[in-house]
């Protein structure tokens, strides 16, 4: 059982929080004149190179970290994880997506198991099965290839995938493998989503990939039945069997919703949605786009990272030294917020799985034990890549608020360009502003500086930079599919550090379930005014308004919807436009 004891009760938080008086009578400029701080604030490990001595912290401030880890019982939590132990005890489950990368002869128990020689079933199944869709020999109902792909699913059954996959579809070798196939992704149940996702596809050579481990998710269903709709009346109801698969646990529903079970590929409870990214989940989907092979690496590069979070000491674990800066700006320089800056635009959907990964994990108000926190816990993440970010909400990094930020740069270039004449390739002008940006935000600009240059003296507030913004560097040797995986398990430990230090349950989402119930009653009022003209009841009167309003100003024209959904299929519209106004 965790401590009931809450970690800033401690001496070493105590110590901390005195020690922060000292930080803010420090200013970056100065700090950085000190090489021994800054080369003990960098740590390379397999390719990866990370720099923090951006960061409004000292050696002192690092020992008071690592003194607060120990007291948290860092270590002991980690092995905790590794060991299997049931430490999301809000579910009474195991955290064990890194059996999910791990070698085929590694030892992973769960309850007593060794759950490694399950997950290499699984992905053994997904390897057979990718080749077959992928080499012909397994075809849809009219005997066409399968060339495209469409994966159904939502929160950690799309962003994770979705983020892995935008990442690969500019890497050389992974470009290879894709070619002459398509993958989407279908997540939101509005209709708009749908009809972006099926546009120019046919359905003889469509697969689609439902992601559900219950089966029952209300988004998930609803577009998968709407895609069972579209092929089925394409190609009749059998078709379904050759042209939808299922990522779940759920067999008997699978079977029921028209799915051969032995087209269904299993995971487990120990995976959280948010961390599934290396299960079916998304081994499935990308397999299918770019072969096992590619996706084994990323694999490979996520396992890399999970042995180095396991076994390094804590001042050289980039995870660890990643979670720790965190909890040491979050709790106690008092900065909510961060910003991931990849410079490189096949991260484009990194910060968006972050942002889940990070703020559903802890987005917390409560300990492990259920005991309100006195302290901030969580961060609000978001980013965009460089150098579009730049053009958009660098101005607040700079003048504004103090957000500290995490850039992300790439040593190769996934598309090198160099054209004829110019000073610097394309990478070499995205990087330039790679380096420049994190001392901008250090050392900013100052009125004495302004006046040697001759600025005019109205000028000089508002092109005066504080700088003392803080940041670190992340330096990666290239952006394969091993790197990628490096990413992402490097950022998922660094989350766990945080969660394990602020003494919260970082791997259940609680908060998530409250909306979802509201909104069953609001289905059931929906289906109630529209097939028995019920009166809206039971809301408050905002809600009553709004949903009145709505249903009073909102008429299906069967005309209209042809007119506008036609790229859906001519049969599924009316077929669903048939239904709706036997509702109405």
């Amino acid at each position: 059982m965790a401590s009931t004891t809450l970690i800033c009760d401690t001496q070493p938080w105590k110590d901390l929080k005195a020690h922060t008086e000292d930080i803010k009578k420090t200013h970056l400029r100065d700090l950085m004149n000190d090489k021994e701080r800054c080369e003990s604030m960098m740590v390379e490990f397999d390719g990866m190179f990370l720099d923090y001595s951006r960061h409004c912290a000292t050696l002192e401030t690092m020992d008071k970290l690592y003194k607060l880890a120990e007291a948290a019982s860092l270590k002991q939590q980690i092995n905790r994880m590794y060991s299997g132990e049931h430490i999301n005890s809000t579910e009474n489950r195991s955290v064990l997506h890194v059996a999910l990368r791990a070698p085929r002869d590694a030892v992973i128990n769960s309850d007593g198991k060794n759950v490694v020689p399950d997950v290499w079933n699984v992905l053994d199944k997904i390897k057979d099965f990718s080749e077959k869709v992928r080499n012909g020999s397994w075809v849809g109902a009219t005997g066409k290839p399968l060339k495209d792909v469409i994966a159904i699913g939502i929160g950690g059954s799309f962003l994770g995938p979705l983020f892995v996959h935008t990442a690969l579809q500019t890497d050389p070798e992974a470009v290879e493998f894709a070619k002459g196939r398509q993958l989407r992704f279908l997540a939101n149940v509005d209709p708009i989503d749908i009809a972006r996702n099926i546009a120019g596809l046919n359905p003889e050579t469509t697969l689609v990939v439902v992601v559900s481990k219950t089966f029952t998710t209300a988004e998930t269903m609803l577009n998968a039945r709407t895609l069972r709709e579209w092929i089925s009346s394409a190609l009749g109801p059998s078709a379904v069997a050759k042209h939808m698969v299922a990522v779940s646990t759920n067999l008997t529903l699978v079977e029921k919703f028209g799915i051969d079970p032995n087209n269904a590929f299993a995971f487990w409870d120990w995976v959280g949605g948010r961390y599934s990214v290396c299960s079916a989940v998304g081994v499935l989907p990308l397999s299918l786009q770019y072969g096992f092979s590619i996706v084994e690496k990323f694999l490979k590069g996520a396992s890399s990272i999970d042995e180095h979070f396991r076994s390094a000491p804590f001042e050289k674990n980039i995870p660890v030294l990643l979670g720790l800066l965190s909890v040491w700006n979050v709790s106690f320089l008092g900065y909510p917020a961060r910003a991931i800056l990849p410079y490189s635009q096949a991260l484009e959907k990194f910060a968006p799985h972050i942002q889940q990964v990070s703020m559903e994990s802890n987005g917390k108000g409560v300990s492990i034990d259920g005991v309100p926190l006195p302290y901030e816990a969580g961060e609000i993440d978001f980013g965009e890549p460089g150098t579009n970010g730049q053009h958009s909400f660098y101005q607040l990094i700079h003048q504004g608020r103090v957000i500290p930020c995490d850039f992300i740069g790439i040593v190769k270039s996934q598309q090198p360009v160099y054209l004829k004449g110019e000073v610097v390739s394309n990478h070499d002008e995205l990087m330039s502003n790679f380096f420049a940006q994190p001392d901008a935000l250090a050392y900013g600009k100052t009125a004495e500086q302004l006046l040697k240059e001759n600025v005019s003296q109205h000028l000089i507030p508002h092109k005066t930079f504080s700088g003392n913004r803080p940041s670190l560097s992340l330096l990666l040797p290239s952006l394969n599919a091993y790197n990628i995986g490096q990413l992402l398990a490097s950022y998922e430990h660094r989350v766990a550090v945080e969660g394990f230090v602020w003494g919260i349950n970082s791997f259940d989402q609680w908060g998530v379930e409250l909306g979802k119930s509201l909104a069953t009653q609001v289905r059931k009022q929906l289906n109630g005014s529209r097939t028995k003209s019920e009166p809206v009841e039971g809301f408050n009167f905002s809600t009553t308004t709004l949903l009145t309003r709505y249903l009073q100003r909102w008429r299906y024209d069967l005309s209209e919807i042809l007119e506008i959904h036609g790229n859906l299929g001519k049969k599924i519209i009316i077929s669903l436009s048939s239904q709706i106004h036997t509702h109405v």
